[in-house]
């Protein structure tokens, strides 16, 4: 039985939905974990969390859809794309948080932390690193919404596309139970 490719960008958007959605609440604990490590901790839980939830799609789509078989080229290219309509959705979710919601939030919590940490008496010998952060903050408070969204986009992509290759090694399943002769 041949693979049954003609479902797989119906597939891929639905799981890629759901997936986007994962990212959203995960990017959620972001901002509140700036000031509450234990929330922190949930945000790189998610973070980490992310290929597994990719990984359990991809396998899901293998059963349901494939017959429980499915090349690396198609896992491959399944989970990429579900990858892609994940950082659609999240894209969106950080415009809109960015856009009418941070208000300068995180750049604002980011120098308060610089400044109590070198107040500090035991960093007094790192005054050119306090410069060189603050600059950077300087940097990124000129950052746009749509700025700093593509750039949290063009990231996912990169790293959904790493993350699509070992996903799908661990998603593929050959079916070694079928005798292919052509006539």
């Amino acid at each position: 039985m041949a693979e049954n490719r003609g479902y797989i960008q119906r597939y891929a958007m639905l799981f890629g939905a759901y997936l986007g959605v994962f990212w959203i609440v995960g990017a959620a604990f972001f901002p509140l974990g700036l000031s509450n490590p234990l929330l922190f901790l949930l945000f790189i839980a998610f973070v980490v969390g992310g290929p597994f939830v990719g990984y359990y799609y991809a396998s899901t789509y293998r059963k349901q859809v494939c017959g429980g078989y499915m090349s690396f080229s198609h896992a491959w290219l399944f989970t990429m794309l579900m990858y892609i309509f994940a950082a659609l959705l999240a894209a969106a979710a950080h415009y809109i948080y960015f856009r009418f919601i941070d208000g300068g939030y995180i750049i604002n919590t980011y120098t308060a932390l610089i400044n109590d940490f070198f107040s500090n008496p035991a960093t007094s010998g790192m005054a050119p690193y306090k410069e060189q952060m603050e600059q950077a903050l300087e940097q990124l408070s000129r950052l746009t919404p749509i700025d700093i969204t593509m750039q949290i986009f063009s990231n996912n992509i990169f790293w959904g596309m790493l993350l699509a290759i070992p996903t799908a090694l661990f998603a593929m399943k050959k079916n070694h139970g079928t005798n292919q002769t052509q006539s």
